[in-house]
């Protein structure tokens, strides 16, 4: 298909999880009644935002991916013949957890799981008290609709992920996300910190000649101290903004996307023609200095 519908879903979450699960059932069949071929959800949708806290209570939010909420996900996107792109806490063994995104097909089927490879570390997002870092590699899944790519939040910082996953043969980038502006801090660096966040994504657009789907959480938690800025957007394989959501507000969008467009802005830029795969051996390295010089 040259056109695909991509539907998005910017919702706030409680700490009730069936009803947030609920809640993004109704969203998903709101965004299928508006046409989408593809619905993204955010960044662990199915509860709060944990990981502001170091607590062992939080690990009973996991759970096995495929499992029961996938089961119900394959149900839905059968009925509705949409795809779908969620985001879950999975339980890998005993004492091993992963933040994953699992992809549904439109015929319900199982595509299989992506599991986050950069984990962050900071205030009021301790992640690597829970997340083992993703041990897949970079994966596309091929759709009815598309062959999309898959990272999620933290990977969007990062050029090296966007780049991997367009060369493997994904035709456009969904980044599930949750992140948001510490409530006590002044609306200059809540300004410069959302504008880096979606500089960096329109970067990877046009650096890889494909559309970016970003789908951001929205609403105050962490007891009023963190506010989750929303502002999910589409970009198309140049950078240009297609959408943008509110920073306050729950919405459900469904955005047009021609990925025969890709081929032309690569054609006219031709950035992975004239890329030097020769001289890129020192990416690998950590940092480069005399003693690995």
């Amino acid at each position: 298909m040259s056109i695909v519908k991509v539907g998005l879903v910017q919702m706030t979450c409680s700490a009730d999880v069936a009803a947030n699960k609920q809640k993004a059932i109704e969203k998903i069949k709101e965004a299928a009644k508006q046409g989408a071929n593809i619905v993204c959800l955010q960044e662990l949708y199915t509860s709060l935002y944990f990981c502001d806290v170091e607590a062992y209570e939080n690990f009973k939010l996991a759970e096995p991916i495929p499992g029961k909420t996938t089961d119900e996900l394959s149900l839905l996107a059968k009925e509705l013949g949409v795809v779908i792109i969620a985001s879950l806490f999975e339980k890998r063994a005993e004492g091993l957890y992963h933040n994953t995104t699992a992809i549904l097909d439109a015929d319900g089927a199982y595509l299989g799981k992506y599991r986050k490879m950069h984990i962050p570390d900071d205030p009021a997002y301790y992640e690597k008290f829970y997340f083992t870092p993703g041990d897949l590699g970079y994966k596309v899944f091929k759709t009815k609709f598309a062959t999309i790519g898959v990272l999620i939040c933290w990977d969007q910082w990062y050029p090296e992920a966007a780049r991997i996953t367009s060369l493997m043969g994904a035709e456009m980038l969904f980044y599930p996300t949750a992140i948001g502006w510490a409530t006590a801090q002044d609306e200059a660096t809540n300004v410069e910190q959302y504008n880096a966040w979606q500089t960096i994504q329109r970067s990877h657009a046009v650096a890889n000649g494909v559309p970016v789907i970003s789908v951001n959480r929205v609403g105050i938690e962490q007891d009023g101290l963190m506010k989750f800025w929303g502002g999910s957007f589409v970009s198309n394989p140049f950078g240009t903004l297609l959408y943008k959501a509110s920073h306050d507000q729950e919405e459900v969008a469904v955005i047009d996307i021609d990925t025969d467009k890709s081929d032309s802005y690569r054609t006219h830029w031709p950035f992975l023609r004239d890329r030097r795969i020769d001289s890129y051996d020192p990416i690998t390295k950590r940092y480069i200095d005399e003693e690995n010089a």
